[in-house]
């Protein structure tokens, strides 16, 4: 999960406006486990809609997205380093010539 000024760079990349009010928002530690809730992804969605307008609501959505991309993609890679080691233990897979 990208840091909260992370977040900000990516948005402005993207369109011109950090988003601060959002990215601060939805990573307060206080609610941050409530706000990042996929389940109230409208929810939420609709609120920053409201507030700020869609483009808003779309990078709001896109940090759950860069949220859960870095959440799982080091799941991914873990999982496949142990896989890797497993087969080298029995012989189904040679060590990687580095």
């Amino acid at each position: 999960m990208p840091p909260v000024h992370k977040h900000f760079e990516i948005s402005a990349q993207r369109t011109g406006n950090p988003y601060k009010e959002v990215h601060e928002w939805i990573d307060h530690p206080d609610f941050k486990d409530e706000r990042h809730d996929i389940t109230r992804v409208l929810e939420f969605a609709k609120m920053f809609t409201e507030k700020y307008g869609e483009e808003a609501a779309q990078e709001y959505v896109q940090h759950l997205a860069d949220d859960l991309q870095g959440k799982f993609g080091h799941l991914v890679e873990d999982v496949q380093a142990m896989i890797d080691k497993n087969l080298m233990y029995f012989g189904a897979k040679k060590p990687s010539a580095n």
